[in-house]
């Protein structure tokens, strides 16, 4: 097989190689740990190898020669219109195991098969009806045509912002129904989204250098363009393998309309039941009777039976033991409380802390033991939450007492 070393098709090589190796890895996990989001990650390596694959078969001779040419013509490789779907499953995979490849999501691949439909019928004309080239008469490999390669931006940018959307409406979801949400707000995700919007810049940033430095946009001055794009790309690859992360708690949602998130469960028969609206629910006190009578009921659940310790509590929990449902207390502790569940159940422990402390078993104890005791799971969220409720650091809080 002809593959012409040179400076500028072995580097792309090396790393066209090392994603191949870093996508078969991850499939590798997924397979073996059955993780959709890791059978997601392992595709998106793979098409990111593919969109190197042109430039380095091209600096290795391919489109001087054939039959490579007509493999490099009449294949495509850079599949733009489904990197952006791929990433926003991955991203739902991620952060909902209630997640499911239905026909809904079926329908945003819709535009990338389009594409390799267009393909195909260029081929079969070429080869079969016209007998020679007719669509490529121009010798420019139909994967770098202006449209499609900017229509392929426009896509991954949409794509890239309603994952955005997504972790957001998460991250506000998560305060609201678990107790230890900073252990499940995932750094990971914020990692591999702004990696990806660096893939994003990447093809401005090189458009923009083009304009004052002509040279940058000829074929081998776009070789730095696709360097750069294999570096974020492996970063991606070594740190998406490494991450261990997958949240447990199931929900609903829909971006184009405003119902309720939904908690789902596993003997849930009313959707409305166990809702979490995370849109309008609002801080706005409530003296209502019926937020007091479940204020009262909360407090002393929390309070006198120390419920707070338990470092793993959720709304759930709660709703199970007082014999009502989450869109009750979700609101109670909304317009009672006047604060989110994440935030009222750290109130309990900071008190917790703060009466410790104040009867000095800090002297007896370290501070992370009196945290944990509290209901606490790690340092960082202690610390976090102890500045956010006092204004202090513990240690500068010790100094006052």
């Amino acid at each position: 097989m002809l593959f012409q070393f040179g400076f500028y098709s072995s580097v792309l090589l090396i790393s066209f190689t090392q994603g191949i190796v870093y996508s078969a890895l991850i499939l590798a996990k997924a397979i073996k740990t059955q993780n959709k989001s890791n059978y997601l990650l392992s595709l998106f390596i793979f098409l990111c190898c593919l969109y190197i694959a042109p430039w380095m078969l091209g600096f290795a001779g391919w489109y001087d020669n054939q039959p490579y040419r007509d493999f490099l013509f009449y294949t495509p490789f850079q599949h733009l219109l489904f990197v952006g779907p791929i990433i926003f499953f991955y991203t739902q995979s991620l952060l909902n195991p209630s997640f499911k490849f239905s026909k809904k999501e079926a329908l945003h691949l819709l535009p990338g098969f389009i594409y390799l439909l267009y393909i195909t019928a260029i081929w079969v004309y070429d080869k079969f009806i016209f007998g020679d080239y007719y669509f490529y008469k121009n010798g420019m490999d139909k994967d770098f045509d202006y449209w499609y390669q900017k229509l392929g931006l426009v896509s991954m940018i949409v794509y890239f912002i309603l994952s955005i959307q997504y972790y957001n409406i998460y991250k506000k979801l998560m305060l609201q129904v678990v107790s230890y949400a900073d252990t499940i707000l995932f750094k990971w995700i914020k990692t591999y989204l702004i990696a990806f919007l660096v893939m994003l810049l990447l093809p401005i940033f090189f458009d923009i250098t083009g304009v004052f430095y002509p040279e940058m946009k000829s074929y081998q001055g776009s070789w730095w363009f696709f360097l750069f794009f294999s570096i974020v790309m492996y970063y991606i690859a070594i740190t998406g393998y490494s991450n261990p992360l997958n949240t447990t708690i199931p929900f609903k949602m829909s971006f184009f309309d405003k119902n309720p998130i939904l908690l789902l469960n596993e003997n849930q028969t009313n959707e409305t039941e166990n809702s979490i609206d995370i849109q309008y629910e609002t801080f706005e006190e409530s003296n209502s009777p019926e937020i007091e009578h479940w204020k009262s009921k909360i407090e002393t659940l929390i309070q006198d039976e120390k419920w707070y310790q338990n470092s793993e509590l959720t709304l759930l929990d709660l709703a199970k033991k007082l014999g009502t449902n989450v869109s009750v207390i979700s609101k109670t502790i909304n317009q009672g409380f006047e604060m989110n569940f994440n935030d009222c159940i750290n109130s309990y422990r900071i008190k917790a802390v703060k009466n410790s402390l104040a009867d000095g078993e800090h002297k007896n104890s370290t501070l992370l033991g009196i945290a944990f005791d509290s209901g606490f799971n790690s340092k960082a969220t202690f610390n976090r939450a102890f500045k956010k409720n006092t204004g202090k650091t513990p240690k500068e809080y010790i100094e006052t007492l």
